[in-house]
């Protein structure tokens, strides 16, 4: 059995920093922080190579971008981590609000790439609101679905639902199938650790076959990636081969810092494949330890979630820390050539202003519903 204690601080004061300091949870904090380190890292890797390929006049561009991003994001996550449950409700009702509404204004008048239209310019830089709505929603269904049990003849999982299904809209109308399938993972979750009835699980489960096959009939990207997947001899799996190829060639130690090609021949070398270039320049043993942190993060995540009495502290912290996790698998699965390609960045190393602000947001939330009410925790 192991003990961990926070810094020691006199029991005397009372302050909201040092309550704060007694209860986040640290172990979590500093893995997040070192992940961002890893992102600066690679940018360092894969950033150059993006500018040139998109000719920015300043080589790195993008690694001062990252960094900026990096700052804001560690900020994000410690003031999120220092709020009380209270306040972490109606922070995410504030910016659920502020991002569905942008979303509807993405539709009308988003930038458009690559054949979707999910941002919005603001002064040069790009927001994509639908990272920010996706840990607010998360938590709003954790609070709504808690009600049933002190309300219980409110319409809660009605309007849970509700909120979920717009949102849901909104993202397949991008579209933006892959934000989609993580939500809906992370809803489902949520709704389950609030004791979902079986007559919701039988909904969700035909909901999802109907929709699923919908999109595959409708969306020709969609029908083109899941069938490049289930049969690539007859598909262009450039991308996937290439990131394959790359981590292959990295071996156990990696062709060295910067001595990588991938990121110069992938274009999204610096965003949804940065993992292979992570494996081709420091190898097997830098992606396992990579990897290690992220599963630390999720599983520690978990167990804390288990500890929590609130039942919609428990359910929304649960959703927090299974949509970090989840996006992880999927980003490193599509790097490994386990799942059709996504367009999804890794947590908190991939460049993308709006990925790292979302993840800092989704962890700070997280960390912020599992404080714990003394400065020792036993775990088991």
């Amino acid at each position: 059995m192991t003990y961990l204690a926070a810094p020691e601080l006199s029991r005397a004061d009372t302050s909201w920093t040092t309550e704060w300091r007694r209860t986040v949870d640290w172990p979590i904090l500093l893995a997040a922080v070192i992940l961002l380190g890893f992102g600066l890292l690679l940018s360092l890797a894969a950033g150059p190579p993006a500018a040139e390929r998109m000719h920015y006049s300043d080589p790195y561009f993008f690694v001062i971008r990252q960094a900026v991003f990096a700052c804001g994001a560690a900020v994000l996550l410690l003031v999120g981590s220092m709020l009380d449950r209270q306040l972490t409700r109606r922070l995410a009702a504030l910016v659920f609000i502020l991002a569905f509404v942008l979303m509807a204004i993405v539709l009308l008048a988003g930038h458009e790439a690559k054949g979707a239209q999910r941002w919005i310019r603001l002064y040069g830089f790009s927001l994509q609101p639908s990272e920010l709505v996706k840990p607010a929603l998360i938590i709003l269904v954790g609070w709504l679905l808690a009600q049933r049990q002190l309300f219980p003849g409110g319409p809660w999982a009605i309007v849970a639902f509700s909120l979920y299904a717009a949102t849901l809209g909104l993202l397949l109308l991008q579209p933006d199938v892959g934000q989609a399938v993580l939500l809906t993972a992370a809803f489902v979750l949520t709704f389950f650790i609030s004791g979902l009835p079986m007559r919701w699980a039988a909904l969700f489960a035909g909901g999802g076959a109907a929709l699923s096959g919908a999109l595959y009939a409708l969306l020709p990207h969609v029908r083109q990636r899941i069938n490049s997947f289930l049969n690539p001899s007859a598909y262009d799996t450039y991308q996937i081969d290439k990131a394959a190829e790359a981590i292959s060639r990295g071996g156990v130690f990696g062709a060295g810092p910067g001595e990588g090609t991938v990121k110069s021949s992938l274009p999204d070398a610096h965003t949804d494949f940065v993992y292979a270039v992570l494996g081709e320049e420091y190898g097997l043993v830098a992606t396992l330890f990579v990897i290690g942190i992220f599963a630390f993060i999720t599983l520690r995540g978990l167990m804390l979630t288990a500890k929590v009495e609130d039942p919609y502290a428990r359910a929304a912290a649960t959703g927090l820390f299974a949509l970090f996790g989840l996006q992880t698998v999927i980003n490193v699965g599509v790097n490994v050539a386990l799942f059709p390609p996504k367009g999804m960045t890794l947590p908190l190393i991939s460049s993308g202003g709006s990925s790292l602000l979302g993840t800092a947001l989704t962890l700070g939330f997280a960390l912020a519903l599992v404080r714990r009410p003394t400065h020792w925790r036993r775990l088991r």
